[in-house]
């Protein structure tokens, strides 16, 4: 049988992980056939992997030069058999029904994005808790109808038909920052639709140290920069930048969120203050490219 979903998984030098994700992918409830579609973007030392932890999944590995997670996305999506695309990444850990959430939805609307809801699987790493929390807020602030208006490449799924409509991810952005924010833009753009669908959950274990979580956050900025300059680019507009207010509501968010005791959101917000630090660092270093 033709599978229904075709996961893809870009990968790059997280072996530990990705075995971790690999496996958790035969804990799926979803009766109908799947494949996984991993792609190496240019680990020279990721070995393939080994059958005994694929077991019975129907997996496919593939390897590219290190081009980034777009163009690794769009590269498996194009040898892809699936109906449908389902997209995660190799630090995350799918739960059981996460493909039984997001079929339930495509079967119902097959033309639109599906997008899961992701929590931080690091609960003792307050950098880690901090990056989930700032998507958290993000979910909630970019709405329209009450749906979100993106969603993060870690948990998204469509159909294979529409995603190359659409032209799949601009491989324009190299870094794993914001080109899932302007695929899911170009995608709105289209007139399409995007439903949320918060039982597709899929556990994230990404470990930030302080050094990482500023550099996450750098590259963040970076990409919205870059994201800035290709909409200009492709619709010639110029995007403004955020309101005062946006900025007054996300350093707000730790304290209103009601997560983890007071010294943890008061944590939290300090964490906020430093990751637009960085951002802002990051923006404007690309700016001056």
């Amino acid at each position: 049988m033709s599978p229904f979903f075709s996961v893809i998984i870009p990968t790059f030098r997280r072996p530990a992980a990705l075995a971790r994700c690999v496996r958790a992918f035969s804990r799926q409830t979803f009766a109908g056939p799947f494949e996984l579609i991993v792609v190496n973007d240019g680990d020279s030392a990721l070995p393939e992997i080994p059958m005994a932890l694929s077991g019975s999944l129907q997996l496919l590995m593939l390897h590219q030069a290190n081009l980034g997670p777009a163009a690794a996305r769009n590269f498996g999506s194009r040898r892809a058999q699936g109906e449908f695309l389902a997209f995660t990444d190799d630090d995350c850990e799918p739960s059981p029904k996460w493909l039984d959430e997001l079929s339930r939805h495509l079967e119902t609307d097959p033309s639109a994005m599906v997008g899961g809801r992701t929590e931080n699987a690091l609960s003792g790493n307050s950098c880690s808790a901090a990056s989930q929390l700032l998507i958290d807020f993000l979910y909630t602030h970019y709405l329209e109808d009450g749906l979100p208006q993106f969603f993060t490449s870690n948990n998204m799924a469509v159909a294979r038909g529409e995603f190359a409509d659409v032209g799949g991810f601009d491989e324009h952005f190299p870094l794993p920052a914001a080109e899932d924010r302007e695929f899911c833009s170009r995608w709105r753009t289209a007139g399409r639709r995007m439903i949320y669908a918060p039982g597709a959950l899929i556990h994230h274990s990404h470990h930030l140290t302080p050094t990482g979580f500023f550099r996450q956050h750098f590259r963040y900025g970076r990409g919205a920069c870059q994201f800035r300059k290709r909409r200009a680019e492709l619709r010639e507009e110029k995007i403004r930048l955020e309101s005062l207010a946006f900025y007054i509501d996300l350093l707000r968010y730790p304290l209103r969120s009601g997560r983890g005791s007071t010294a943890d959101r008061c944590e939290q917000t300090m964490l906020f203050v430093a990751s637009q630090i960085a951002n802002a660092a990051g923006f404007f270093r690309e700016r001056l490219r």
